[in-house]
Order: structure tokens, then sequence, then C-alpha cells
């Protein structure tokens, strides 16, 4: 079933392409997927705006209060015109991971559905989605000495080094996780030393049922397109700040929400390891590969209903929902 047919089928009590509980008369969740710079946040804003209804961020740097121009939130007029979960919600200092957006975000839904029979989400994490659409799995705990050697040697050696033991030890997990994020990484690697076994193994649960109904949007650009769009969308940032911006974050360069793309790159300029045009462009660069990443990582859920792009009036096509 095609994007536009998915949504105009959309019942209450769920149907087909839909997951959750699929309860008659309950609400239902609209989840736009999708790479980087693919038009998710256009979208979301035209669906919430179609339903009068909330948008949760399913980003896992936008909630940051601190980060700005190189995480590419909504605009402030765009925040002010629709209520947004999870942007500027916490801080770089505090622990965010997908157990916390699990909690977080359904309290979320509850609080929208208590006048809203319709709620969005958007966003390119996937472990943040699955959380929340699934529930998370039980991964075993680890010796906490081995714990802390992880992390003793990650900060010893840095993310290359532990790139590389990742994707020596774990490499099903390295073709799909996010392996620019180093919180995760040691995560995979600590469980892969403790136990034998990939990460991913641990996530064939039974997936939770959610007492809503969930339908999933994705927007798959043409690949020529979506770089081009990553490319302006970099230009576009330095040209609105993210020098100063990471400039003013390199006290706290050592915060895990500071190890991912278009902060680590300019880092590296102020130490002096590359001139600042191959730092913008290893943004580019590194940005590209992350979106590949997340479409690898949705294209395996076969409940997502794809669009070829974000062009989508639901003024013309949600009459029979709103």
């Amino acid at each position: 079933m095609d994007f536009i047919n998915r949504l105009q089928g959309t019942p209450l009590g769920g149907g087909e392409g839909t997951s959750g509980g699929g309860m008659d008369g309950a609400g239902t969740v609209f989840i736009i997927v999708g790479p980087t710079a693919s038009g998710k946040t256009a979208l979301s804003l035209q669906l919430a705006k179609h339903f009068n209804t909330s948008i949760i961020s399913a980003d896992s740097r936008q909630c940051f209060r601190e980060l700005g121009v190189g995480v590419a939130k909504p605009t402030e007029a765009e925040l002010q015109e629709v209520k947004h979960y999870f942007i500027n919600s916490h801080s770089i200092h505090d622990v965010v991971n997908a157990q916390v957006f699990e909690n977080y975000a359904l309290q979320a839904v509850n609080e929208i559905f208590a006048n809203n029979k319709y709620a969005v989400m958007v966003g390119g994490t996937g472990l943040y989605i699955k959380a929340f659409c699934e529930g998370l799995d039980e991964i075993p705990d680890v010796e906490e000495k081995l714990r802390e050697t992880t992390i003793s040697l990650y900060k010893k050696n840095g993310l290359s080094w532990l790139q590389q033991q990742v994707q020596e030890n774990d490499p099903v997990f390295w073709a799909v996780g996010e392996t620019q994020n180093p919180q995760r990484l040691m995560r995979a690697l600590e469980v892969k030393l403790a136990t034998g076994r990939s990460i991913t193994s641990f996530q064939k649960k039974q997936p939770t049922l959610r007492p809503f109904n969930i339908v999933k949007l994705g927007i798959a650009l043409n690949r020529e397109v979506l770089y081009n769009n990553i490319n302006q969308r970099v230009d576009g940032m330095m040209q609105n700040g993210l020098l100063d911006e990471a400039r003013a974050m390199l006290p706290q360069r050592q915060e895990n929400a500071l190890q991912t793309v278009g902060y680590k790159e300019l880092f590296s300029f102020f130490d002096g390891n590359c001139t600042l045009t191959q730092a913008v462009d290893q943004i580019k660069q590194n940005t590209r590969q992350y979106a590949k990443r997340q479409l690898t990582w949705f294209k395996k859920d076969p409940t997502i209903a794809w669009q070829p792009n974000a062009n989508v009036n639901f003024a013309n096509q949600f009459n029979n929902l709103g």
C-alpha cells in the first residue's frame, strides 16, 4: 500500500499497514520517518496543522537545549505554530537514551490523546521510534569492570579506535547501528565481549502492543536529490553560525551529545588537524553516510508506506479523517 492510500485508508481501529494495538476507538499516531534532509519536518508540520495536534520529535539530538544550528531544529516560528515535545527538553549533561525517550514519548502521546484522537511523531532516530512502537529489548547487563574498561579505552584511544573495535567484533551492529555515537558503540562492544553475541540478537523479542494505532510514513528521496539537500543544509548551517556554536561548545566537547556529526569535525578544525573547508566537506560526507544508514534501518520495516518526496497536500487527502 502506498503513502497516500495508507493515509486515506487509516481507520480508527487499525487496518492494513497499521501497527500498535489496533483497538477500536483508540487514537492514532502518524510517524514520519526518513533520512536527514528529506523534508520530514515540513511534512510533519503540515499534518499536525491539518489535525490541530502536536508533534513528538524522535530525534536523538534535537532534545538538547544547548544545541541549535547543528541539529537542524524546527525554527522558532514553527515551534510557536505547533507544540513540539522532545525539543529543547533536556540538557547535554542529562542521560538521554532510547529508554528515556520511550517513557517520555508515551507520556506525551497520552497528553495529546486527552484532547485529540491524532498525534504526529517525526524523526530519523530509528532506535527511538522502535522503542516507542514496540518497547525495548531485554539486553543483558554486563559486569561493571568491563564497562569501566571499555569507557577508559575509548577515552584513551578515541572514536576511531572504538569504531574499529565494533566493526571487527560486531559487524552486524556496525551495518545498521549509529556508528558515530560512542555511547551506542560502547554498549554494542561490551555486550558482544560479555555474551559472545551481537547486541542485535537481543532485538528479536515479541513487540509490546501499544493501546493505540500507529501508522508509519516514510520519505525516500532520489539519492542525488537527497545528497544535494544535505550539501545545501550543511552550507546553510555554516552561514547561520555553526562555527561559532561549535566553538562555544569546545569546553564541553567530551559530552556524549557532542560526539556527533557537525560538531566533531569542527572540533578537529579547532585542533588544527584540518582546514575549515576540509571540515565542512567531512560534515557533508559523514551526513551522507548517516543518511544511508538511516535508510538501511527503516527499509527493513515492512509497515512503513513510502513516498518519493515530501510534497503531499494533506488538505486534499484527509477529508475522511479530519
